[in-house]
C-alpha cells in the first residue's frame, strides 16, 4: 500500500518574512525598473516596488506548496500586482482602443498587399494619419496591450472555478505534452519574431533575451529612448495581429 503524503505548509514567522523579503527584493527593484516606460504621472518607481512587497506579502500568505514553490508563485504574483497597479491608472480611452484594434488589422492589411512588413511612413498612411500621430498611438498603445494571467480566469466547462496562477506548473517536472507544446509555443514565436523587420527583431532580442532596458538598448542601437519604445510596440502589435489572424477563435 503506498501513502501520499502532501508538502505542509509551516507557519511564517515576521523574522522569516523579513528574510524572504530581502531575498526578493532585488526582483521586485530590477522588475519595477522593467516597467518603467509604463508608469503614469501619478506613479512612481517606489510607488511600484511597494506594490511589489505587497504581492509578496500576499503570495507568501496564499501559495500552496503542494502546487508550486514559493519562488515561481511569488514572482508571478509580484509582476501581477505591479500590473494590476498600472492598470488602475489606465486612462485609455474607448477611441485609443479602437484605434490599437485597427492598427492591427491595417498591419495585416497592407503587408498582405506589399508581401512585406509595412514601414511607418506605409502604415500611418493607410491610417490616413500624420507620422507623428501614428508614433503617439504606438506610445500610448503601451498601456493597452499588456496581458495579466488573471485575464485568462474563468469557469471550466463543468461550472468549476479555475484559476491560470493556481495552475503554473513546477518547471523541474515536465511531462513530454508540455514539452512538446513548450516545443510548438517556441516555434511559432521564433517565426514571428524572424518576420519582423531587423530592428524591431533586435528591440525584442536585447529586451527579452539580454533583458536591457529601453534606455540601454537606445545606447546600443543609437536610437532615443522613445524610438525604442515605438519599435517594441510597433512589434507586439505586429505579432498580435498575425496570432489574431491565425487563431481568429
Amino acid at each position: 500500500m503506498t501513502i501520499t503524503t502532501k508538502a505542509y505548509k509551516p507557519e511564517i514567522s515576521n523574522d522569516q518574512r523579513e528574510v524572504i523579503i530581502k531575498d526578493f527584493l532585488p526582483f521586485i527593484k530590477y522588475t519595477a525598473f522593467r516597467l518603467l516606460n509604463r508608469i503614469p504621472p501619478q506613479l512612481t518607481v517606489d510607488d511600484l516596488i511597494s506594490v511589489g512587497i505587497i504581492g509578496l506579502l500576499d503570495a507568501i500568505d496564499k501559495y500552496d506548496p503542494n502546487k508550486s514553490k514559493l519562488k515561481t508563485y511569488a514572482e508571478f504574483r509580484i509582476k501581477g500586482a505591479m500590473l494590476d497597479e498600472l492598470r488602475s491608472f489606465d486612462t485609455a480611452s474607448r477611441s485609443l482602443k479602437e484605434k490599437v484594434c485597427e492598427l492591427k488589422g491595417v498591419f495585416m492589411k497592407v503587408e498582405r498587399r506589399l508581401g512585406r512588413a509595412p514601414e511607418d511612413e506605409e502604415v500611418a498612411q493607410e491610417l490616413n494619419i500624420s507620422l507623428d500621430d501614428y508614433y503617439k498611438i504606438l506610445k500610448d498603445a503601451d498601456s493597452v496591450i499588456t496581458l495579466r494571467f488573471e485575464d485568462f480566469s474563468g469557469k471550466l466547462s463543468g461550472g468549476d472555478d479555475i484559476n491560470m496562477v493556481d495552475n503554473i506548473p513546477d518547471t523541474s517536472g515536465k511531462d513530454p505534452l508540455t514539452r512538446l507544446i513548450e516545443v510548438s509555443q517556441r516555434n511559432t514565436l521564433a517565426n514571428l519574431i524572424d518576420e519582423l523587420p531587423h530592428k524591431e527583431k533586435m528591440v525584442l532580442s536585447l529586451y527579452y533575451w539580454d533583458e536591457l532596458t529601453m534606455k540601454e538598448i537606445g545606447k546600443v542601437l543609437s536610437l532615443s529612448e522613445g524610438r525604442v519604445c515605438q519599435l517594441h510596440s510597433q512589434a507586439i502589435l505586429r505579432m498580435k495581429a498575425k496570432l489574431t489572424a491565425n487563431n481568429p477563435l
